[in-house]
């Protein structure tokens, strides 16, 4: 397992408060991830690579869904969780303890999707992460992205609300970054990565990948209905959605 500041970063987080903090986000549970299983459809049957799963939220819900899914995360208390919640829920769930750059047993062309929601903007090497993904795709396979919307989350922004207007003031777009942040509710440093659109994107055609899709959806009112923050995606994004093919 190599040490690099991402693994070491997400190692120190408590797995209590990652579970409480991922299974009561309104983001996640209301639009991110409503919207990225439908952007999946039907699953069933096919290889399912959940990469840096976290607390293991999605690959629960695409084993149930009848994926055959392999969890994979570089915190090795995370993977137990995600491990032990499987078992608990009579899934089958295979999980690995892997950097995002170096999955290691893991075959050439053994996915039909590999599923990277909210971690790309997370890792320390974007290349050799898109490297190895690209490796373990099936010829013609999906990669699905959720990323922190480059243009309106990068470092120096700032998101106010004004009589129920939201005001989003970027100050430097350009300087890629790297910083020290909080998550409210979690108890360690987070490291934050800032990437332009444009090395996005770079690095997706560096690596033979074809971009296909990407989106910027609005809430339906039914999503906004369910958390006001959520109302604020109606006017500016937060979100990014990217969709690759090998």
């Amino acid at each position: 397992m190599n040490q690099d500041s991402s693994t070491k970063c997400w190692n120190q987080v408590r797995i209590d408060t990652w579970i409480e903090k991922a299974q009561t986000n309104d983001f996640r549970l209301y639009y991110i991830m409503p919207y990225t299983l439908q952007k999946l459809g039907k699953v069933k049957g096919k290889q399912i690579l959940d990469l840096a799963c976290g607390e293991g939220g999605y690959s629960r819900a695409l084993a149930k869904q009848g994926a055959i899914v392999t969890a994979v995360d570089c915190s090795k208390t995370f993977i137990n969780y995600v491990t032990n919640k499987a078992q608990e829920e009579n899934l089958k769930i295979n999980t690995l303890c892997r950097n995002a750059n170096k999955l290691t047993d893991i075959p050439d062309g053994t996915y039909d999707i590999v599923l990277c929601s909210m971690m790309l903007m997370d890792v320390e090497d974007l290349y050799g992460t898109l490297k190895e993904i690209h490796r373990v795709l099936k010829t013609d396979g999906k990669v699905f992205i959720s990323i922190l919307h480059p243009c309106f989350k990068p470092k120096e922004s700032k998101w106010t609300s004004e009589d129920d207007k939201i005001k989003v003031l970027v100050s430097d777009y350009f300087t890629p970054a790297q910083w020290i942040g909080e998550i409210k509710g979690i108890d360690a440093n987070i490291i934050y990565r800032h990437r332009t659109l444009s090395e996005y994107i770079k690095a997706f055609i560096k690596n033979d990948f074809t971009v296909v899709d990407m989106n910027e959806p609005i809430p339906s009112k039914e999503q906004m209905s369910m958390s006001s923050r959520i109302k604020w995606l109606s006017k500016i994004p937060m979100y990014l959605f990217i969709e690759l093919e090998k």
